[in-house]
């Protein structure tokens, strides 16, 4: 693949993940969810959304593929420890965040196909 196709095939990617991210906060904000933070973190991983609800601080991680299963696989063991990783980051600059209830979320979304909202998809080890 020359390096003009890999530089428009991950323009495209990255453009498809930033309008799957819209979508998951459209969606979580119907649920009553309140954005706190897009994309944080940077190279090594970063968090998709921080939403916050009631006591609630949910860490979201959004993943968008051909059908809903395809993307509920997409969250591996080395995807969770980096998500681990820039959740204590989060929290060690918002340390008033240890006062409330944490969890790691899941949007799957596919074409065609309601996002799926996994509340505490995998449990976090802080």
């Amino acid at each position: 693949m020359s390096e003009a196709a890999r530089s428009r095939r991950a323009r495209h990617s990255g453009l498809a993940g930033r309008r799957g991210e819209w979508l998951a906060v459209l969606y979580l904000s119907a649920k009553g969810y309140r954005l706190l933070e897009r994309r944080f973190g940077g190279k090594g991983g970063e968090i998709d959304l921080i939403m916050t609800r009631g006591n609630s601080i949910a860490f979201v991680e959004v993943k968008r593929r051909a059908a809903l299963d395809e993307a509920a696989g997409a969250i591996t063991a080395d995807k969770r420890r980096l998500i681990e990783a820039r959740i204590r980051q989060w929290l060690a600059r918002n340390p008033w965040a240890m006062q409330r209830h944490l969890r790691a979320d899941a949007v799957f979304l596919a074409p065609w196909r309601l996002p799926r909202h996994v509340p505490a998809v995998f449990e976090l080890t802080l």
